[in-house]
């Protein structure tokens, strides 16, 4: 399970202070361990628990000697807490409590991951439940198709965003693991016994095998798992910033009074968060890259994962935690214009209807060649000369002989095409959906009719 925390800043859980803060609990937690099995005195623990603390400058200051973090940092230690000293981080090697903290620091950043993935959730369906039935045209390729719901979408997403949510809970609870198994892994000083209580102590689970280092396919699936993430907010931003474009124009970004667009052009309302949360994610997704080429260490350990985790790890949960933060926004606050999706969904006089059409007339004894070329060929006409294919599918006798025409006005009835969406909502929600509910006046004044 992930942790609850009261919602700390994301750059506060990387600092140089909350790391070699986790680096100190992680030590004394092995010390009291090692006390309560009679390895380390009482007295030893007791002082070391008291007393022991850091100066972050005296650590760079001994760092930028002795070009070793783990050993600047327990010598300030050792500085401040005395003779008994000695006992201090004994038995153990720097990854011990390099990757068994990293564990409890990726445990905080998940726990602000999980309530962001949890708030955009809320957010998508409160919002798909409230566009359910508001009709717009569905499109593939960017061409028209036929009709859906803006809530039929956001419901996609909303389904996508439950995966996410999954994925991440398990890729944080695999990661949810410490070590205390020495240089090579072998426990050659101390035990698995003793490694099992001193990470129960910090509510870990101990890895079941590890040399130096906890292996490294654990972090490659979790931020691979954030790249995934990133990849549905990404997704998100792209398809709102299509439906922004000035030619569709169906849901705009939030741009309040004062803002500007452009220092040229005046007219300009330009979707710039969604444009910064699809950049972004090209950085999460190089990161998840970085990630799995840390997996091939050299025999028991090699540091050239170090350096890399120092920057991908706190880079990708910090902008998958703004990136989401600003997805939940966009989406809140979105202006969403009512009339044009019904005008672009009418532009092209029913030809996003051909599809039942075409049904119709196989239903009735004509072959689906015959079909399909008699319905493509009014279609394309449509399309080149701007006509209304409603008009002229009514007025081709070959059609009307054929199907009745109350069957074929059927064919273009708007509700008959959105009949099973209630289905849908149900099988994404669960539970009776009932009417979309109206939206507040707090929202009607961000959507357009």
């Amino acid at each position: 399970m992930i942790p609850r925390y009261t919602r700390p800043d994301m750059g506060r859980i990387w600092s140089d202070e909350n790391r070699f803060r986790t680096w100190l609990a992680v030590e004394v937690a092995a010390t009291e361990t090692l006390a309560e099995a009679g390895m380390v005195p009482k007295d030893a623990a007791r002082a070391i628990r008291e007393r022991a603390d850091f100066n972050l400058d005296r650590i760079a200051e001994i760092e930028a000697e002795v070009r070793h973090d783990v050993i600047a940092f327990t010598t300030a230690v050792a500085e401040i807490v005395g003779p008994h000293a000695r006992w201090f981080h004994y038995g153990l090697t720097s990854n011990d409590v390099v990757d068994t903290s990293q564990a409890l620091l990726i445990q905080q950043a998940s726990a602000i991951i999980a309530a962001d993935l949890k708030k955009l959730s809320a957010v998508l369906e409160r919002r798909a439940r409230e566009f359910k039935d508001t009709p717009m045209i569905g499109r593939t390729h960017g061409i028209h198709a036929e009709p859906i719901t803006f809530g039929f979408k956001l419901a996609n997403w909303y389904s996508e965003t439950q995966r996410n949510i999954a994925r991440f809970h398990s890729a944080a609870e695999d990661m949810r693991v410490g070590k205390f198994s020495g240089a090579v892994g072998t426990f050659a000083h101390l035990s698995p016994e003793l490694e099992e209580r001193m990470c129960e102590r910090l509510g870990l689970k101990a890895a079941a095998i590890s040399s130096q280092v906890i292996q490294r396919d654990r972090h490659a699936a979790y931020l691979a798992t954030l790249a995934v993430i990133a990849c549905t907010l990404d997704k998100i931003a792209t398809e709102l910033r299509h439906l922004q474009r000035t030619e569709v124009r169906e849901v705009e970004e939030f741009f309040s009074e004062k803002q500007k667009g452009s220092s040229a052009m005046p007219h300009k309302r330009n979707p710039i968060t969604l444009e910064q949360i699809s950049g972004l994610a090209r950085v999460v997704r190089s990161n998840a890259q970085a990630a799995f080429e840390n997996v091939a260490l050299w025999h028991e350990r090699d540091i050239s994962h170090s350096s890399v985790e120092r920057v991908i790890i706190p880079d990708s949960t910090t902008l998958v935690d703004y990136m989401l933060q600003k997805t939940t926004n966009v989406l809140d606050t979105m202006f969403v214009n009512l009339e044009r999706m019904k005008s672009n969904l009418e532009s092209t006089g029913g030809l996003v209807f051909s599809g039942q059409l075409l049904l119709d007339l196989v239903k009735h004894g004509v072959s689906r060649e015959h079909a399909y070329r008699t319905v493509q060929t009014h279609a394309m006409r449509a399309w080149k000369e701007g006509r209304n294919f409603r008009e002229l599918v009514l007025k081709d006798k070959s059609i009307t002989s054929r199907v009745p025409r109350q069957q074929i006005e059927r064919a273009f009835d708007l509700k008959r095409q959105l009949r099973n969406i209630d289905k849908i909502f149900t099988r994404v929600f669960g539970g009776a959906q009932g009417k979309s509910t109206q939206p507040s006046s707090k929202r009607r004044k961000s959507q357009r009719s």
